[in-house]
Parts: C-alpha cells; structure tokens; sequence
C-alpha cells in the first residue's frame, strides 16, 4: 500500500442525502485541484437510494414499485445501493506520479481487506478474468461474499467517489436489482459475517477505517474540513 496520509472529516452520526453529497464532494474536489485541501478521506452514511454508473444496463435497474430513489452518477463501476448500516467513504485525493486509478482502486481494497481483518473478518480482493469489466470490491475470504463496492472517477488527476463497506442492517434491497453486475452475487456485512460474535459500532468500524487508510481529522498543512 502506498503511504497517503489523508485529511479526516467524519460525518457518520448523520444521515446524508445523496444528491447533496454529491454537490459537496464536487466542492471538495475543486478545492483538491486548486491545492485548497489536503488529500481527503470523508466518512458518511447515506439515506436508501441506489446509484447507477454511466453503463449500468437498465435490466439491472429495481423495479419502479420498490420506491427507493435511483442516481444516476459519474462514477466508474455498476449498480450498488445505499442505505443506513452502510459506511461510504469517499476518497478526494490526487493521484501520485506513476498512479494510475485502477492503481488507487487496488490500493483502496487492500485497505479495505487490513480493516476487515481488524474487525475479525478475513477478506480478500479478487482478480479480474480476461476479457471482463474491471472487477472491483472486497469479498470475504470464508464464504465468499461481497462485503464491499468501489467504484470512483478520476478528473484532473484528483479521485472522487470511493467505496461502500456493509456494516450493519437489511441487506434485502440488494437482492431487487443487479448489484455490482453480478447477478449471482451474495452481499454481506459486517454483522453478518460475525454471526453470534458482537458487531462493532459504526463509530468503530469508521474509526478502524480511518486508521488503516491513515486519516485523521488534522492536516500538516492546516487546511480545514467543510
């Protein structure tokens, strides 16, 4: 992994509406680009929605009955859901010389796999098979579900969007649509995962994950979190 040190702003004791994440992360961006911020780690959770990136088919899509919001993003990756239990960690940084952002990505799911062994959760990062979309996520080494989407864009050579780690609560609303995809794939949490051993807080599983991605809530070069 590459050392990133990151600047922290944790916002997962609230809800945060998609569409205004969406226009925050634009302003974070433009300040990364115009060297106002430090690389930026920003923690949150998201109300239910899905989010769509831009070659995701339209059988992949809920159907329009189930009443949770569908975005559209910009975002590199397919189909994956939001919902509270969720962790979303979205990832503002400029690449390093040579980094490229299948780089980044690969980068973002070792870290992903150091913290879910922290937690007690063996997990791993799977190859791409020749010839398919670049395969991204985290899956768990044991039962071979997914645990974790990533999907995320690079423009001016500063990342947005990140990933999406399964903490807690109801995993049905994967099974409406076609996550990640896949059509077979199994999704999972933490909490699942740990079955009758105790499941962290998402104070917890948030805190784990700013470790493992080194960001604190203070910066070298002073710059302040929105």
């Amino acid at each position: 992994m590459t050392s990133r040190p990151l600047l922290l702003i944790d916002d997962t004791d609230r809800l945060t509406e998609y569409s205004a994440a969406m226009d925050r992360m634009q302003t974070l961006w433009q300040e990364r680009v115009d060297d106002q911020r430090p690389d930026t780690l920003w923690l949150l959770t998201h109300e239910q929605t899905y989010t769509i990136g831009r070659r995701t088919p339209e059988a992949h899509l809920p159907a329009p009955e189930t009443g949770i919001p569908v975005f559209t993003t910009n975002r590199g990756g397919q189909l994956t859901y939001h919902a509270p239990g969720q962790l979303v960690g979205y990832l503002i940084a400029r690449l390093q010389p040579g980094e490229g952002v299948v780089d980044l990505i690969r980068d973002v799911e070792h870290r992903i796999v150091a913290a879910l062994a922290e937690l007690g959760i063996p997990a791993e990062r799977r190859d791409t098979p020749p010839g398919s979309e670049l395969l991204t996520g985290v899956w768990t080494r044991d039962t071979g579900r997914k645990i974790t989407s990533i999907g995320m864009r690079v423009g001016r050579n500063v990342s947005t969007h990140g990933f999406a780690l399964n903490v807690t609560g109801d995993l049905s609303p994967w099974k409406l649509a076609v996550a990640c995809g896949m059509p077979d794939v199994d999704m999972t949490s933490v909490e699942r995962e740990l079955g009758n051993r105790p499941a962290p807080s998402m104070a917890q599983v948030a805190a784990t994950v700013a470790r493992v991605f080194e960001a604190t809530p203070s910066a070298a070069n002073n710059a302040t979190a929105m």
